[in-house]
């Protein structure tokens, strides 16, 4: 008679795989609401020896609906993104578009007059100017021969 050995997984290695396998189906079916969220709007920041300008991405986005904030060198873009009105009888395929409030922080890269800042949206991409503060402006130093 012969015999044969098999290795018996332990039940640790089990409910590993199992943990492993429903988190990959999880991932499949549900879209992570809240890390789209907190990377809406997408941003970009540049500046020069005068300005600092952000520009983020509001597609859809009621320019009423966005609030602006400076606050101690930090940027804060917030508002919402409002659902369509749809008819009740519909069933969505797919459905992507994240609606809701959202807010986005950026530190500044210097001291801004809050009292010069100006934005505007053109085309679904907001844009703000910050002006750098008089105070905090590179200064030219002449030097004297002697």
């Amino acid at each position: 008679m012969i015999y044969r050995r098999y290795s018996v997984p332990s039940i640790f290695e089990e409910m590993s795989n199992l943990q492993r396998e429903m988190e990959r189906m999880m991932q499949a079916f549900a879209p992570d609401r809240a890390r789209m969220l907190s990377t809406f709007p997408a941003m970009n920041a540049w500046t020069d020896d005068e300005v600092e300008v952000i520009t983020a991405e509001v597609p859809g986005v009621d320019p009423k609906d966005i609030d602006i904030t400076v606050n101690n060198d930090v940027l804060t873009i917030s508002g919402e993104r409002k659902a369509t009105e749809q008819a009740e009888e519909i069933r969505y395929h797919r459905r992507e578009r994240v609606n809701g409030k959202f807010s986005r922080s950026i530190q500044l890269a210097f001291p801004v007059d809050a009292e010069k800042v100006t934005a505007a949206c053109e085309n679904g991409v907001l844009t703000v100017t910050l002006p750098r503060a008089e105070a905090d402006k590179p200064r030219k130093i002449s030097v004297k021969s002697v």
